[in-house]
């Protein structure tokens, strides 16, 4: 069972970035191709929001949609999904079951071993290098 982390509206905007809380506390969308610039050393990317383990480097692939994409979540309980139904369209949210934050979409067109896309908001990710 992951602990949650709970903040006020207001201790969240003092912590992150207008861009940032605007993704993450609101469900937004950064502009694609806004984050090309990401770690490919080996490591942990992280919410940006309460610093949980999401994605292994070693899961990153290139799948071109503009976004960072992940084939794997670092931890099944720490990356959570659900149902998107805004802007007319069926989609599976991806978030962070520790803080609630907004991460992005899975989508059923990756690589193997899982054959998932895990579309990624850059912005809403850290890196931590592995020691």
């Amino acid at each position: 069972m992951v602990e949650k982390i709970i903040k006020s509206d207001a201790d969240w905007r003092e912590q992150l970035t207008d861009e940032q809380y605007r993704v993450t506390r609101k469900h937004g969308t950064e502009r694609p191709g806004s984050h090309e610039d990401l770690p490919t050393e080996a490591g942990t990317f992280t919410c940006i929001c309460c610093g949980a383990p999401l994605f292994e480097q070693e899961t990153k692939f290139e799948s071109h949609c503009g976004w960072p994409s992940f084939y794997a979540p670092a931890d099944e309980e720490t990356v959570g999904m659900s149902r998107d139904d805004s802007f007319g369209m069926q989609r599976i949210e991806v978030h962070c079951n520790r803080c609630d934050a907004h991460l992005g979409h899975v989508f059923p067109d990756g690589p193997q071993p899982t054959g998932l896309r895990y579309c990624i908001n850059g912005v809403a990710l850290n890196f931590a290098p592995k020691d």
